[in-house]
């Protein structure tokens, strides 16, 4: 019979949406205490295959897969191809599980608590500060409620200087030696490419950097005017599985 396997922990890559199912990328570390004389094991990367019906059942969203705790049990499959399979194991799901964070659970309902005190505190300050000004206005001049008028006009003034002074938007950063963007339908891979596996530990640290910079670590190099991949397949590869709409290249001029 198919060996079972369970997975816990937090999807490390976004969702992806297929036909009649969705897939996502996990991993998994071994033991830190490897027995005597052996090396220890290095994680493992994941990609799990639900079907859309129990994916839906659970309440997740692309968003929150990335920072929900989830418990997927299932069976290993070596027959998806590699461009829907990033990981080094595709998992088919059997069922998904949201597991419940105790800590979130406790920091959010002390949260709300200092919430609440606060706004009670500030709505008892409130009340105090008006019935002194109630109190203020039945014994003061004429002249001081007209300063009290002039009062609002003062406190406008920052708030339109902060409106016309909002930063302009800055261009995405792109790695060293970037000589062009473009679109990433634009690029053409050759077959050969097509049929190699790229390390898959490298390119699980290549969408780290994705993750954590917002942009590859190194242009792909293609053919000037036809956009044929000539190097960077793994870079492809990530591009692809975060979604990215331009990607950064070099020109290869070499006939």
């Amino acid at each position: 019979m198919p060996h079972k396997m369970t997975l816990t922990g937090s999807a490390t890559g976004p969702l992806r949406e297929y036909d009649r199912y969705v897939a996502f990328d996990m991993r998994e570390k071994g033991s830190p205490a490897a027995p005597k004389g052996l090396k220890k094991s290095t994680f493992i990367s994941y990609t799990v295959f639900v079907a859309k019906k129990a994916f839906n059942k659970t309440g997740l969203t692309k968003k929150s897969i990335m920072h929900e705790k989830i418990l997927v049990q299932g069976e290993p499959t070596l027959d998806i191809p590699i461009d829907e399979c990033p990981g080094e194991i595709g998992i088919i799901c059997f069922q998904i599980t949201v597991l419940p964070n105790k800590n979130e659970k406790e920091a959010n309902e002390s949260n709300d608590k200092k919430r609440a005190k606060q706004e009670v505190s500030k709505a008892q300050q409130e009340v105090a500060a008006t019935k002194q000004e109630e109190k203020q206005d039945s014994v003061s001049q004429p002249v001081a409620k007209e300063v009290k008028i002039v009062q609002p006009e003062v406190n406008e003034t920052p708030v339109q200087e902060k409106k016309t002074a909002q930063p302009k938007k800055q261009q995405p950063i792109q790695p060293k030696g970037t000589k062009d963007v473009v679109s990433f339908n634009d690029i053409i891979v050759p077959e050969a490419f097509l049929k190699t596996r790229p390390n898959p530990v490298k390119t699980e640290e290549v969408i780290e950097f994705v993750k954590r910079t917002g942009h590859l670590d190194k242009p792909l190099t293609v053919e000037k005017g036809t956009k044929v991949l000539k190097d960077g397949y793994r870079r492809y590869i990530v591009a692809k599985t975060m979604k990215m709409d331009h990607v950064p290249v070099v020109y290869d001029d070499h006939k």
